[in-house]
């Protein structure tokens, strides 16, 4: 060994090492997306189904695209379980900027949520606390996904208005 290079103890090397393996393992540093409800749309209305065309927006704080393969998510209206599932259209929210998505959704909220179909059949017209919870997942190495969760309020439209 040259006699410039000055020797570093064993133990110093093993935690140099395990540092940078720890960090390899972890993956990379990735910010969860920002996601609100942009609106709820009423399509289609009739006595045993309704259909809603559901509007997200999403800001991406990240200094790279997000490339979305897959939406898992749960939306809350009133604090009653409105729709929920998965989603696998893809989409890329810009480097430090935002971006939108939509999903279809039929119910029978005659079933499932009778005080917000009382509010669809009456036109809207009123603020409606939401909460959505749910997770991006992304074509990111070594990310499995990304959650998000928002509270608010938003107004329900009818379809053309």
């Amino acid at each position: 060994m040259s006699p410039l290079m000055p020797r570093l103890p064993l133990a110093a090397c093993a935690v140099a090492a395990s540092m940078v393996i720890g960090s390899c393992a972890t993956g990379p540093v990735v910010e969860a997306p920002g996601v609100s409800l942009r609106n709820v749309e009423v399509t289609s209305l009739d006595f045993s189904r309704q259909s809603f065309l559901l509007g997200f927006d999403v800001t991406n704080p990240n200094p790279f695209p997000l490339p979305v393969t897959r939406v898992r998510y749960g939306v809350e209206l009133y604090g009653q379980l409105f729709a929920g599932g998965e989603s696998t259209g893809r989409f890329t929210v810009p480097a430090l900027g935002d971006g939108t998505f939509a999903i279809s959704v039929e119910l029978d909220l005659l079933k499932t949520a009778p005080r917000i179909l009382e509010v669809v059949r009456s036109g809207g017209g009123r603020d409606i606390p939401y909460a959505i919870e749910g997770d991006f997942g992304v074509d990111i190495p070594l990310v499995d996904s990304l959650p998000f969760r928002k509270t608010g309020e938003i107004r329900l439209r009818a379809h053309g208005r």
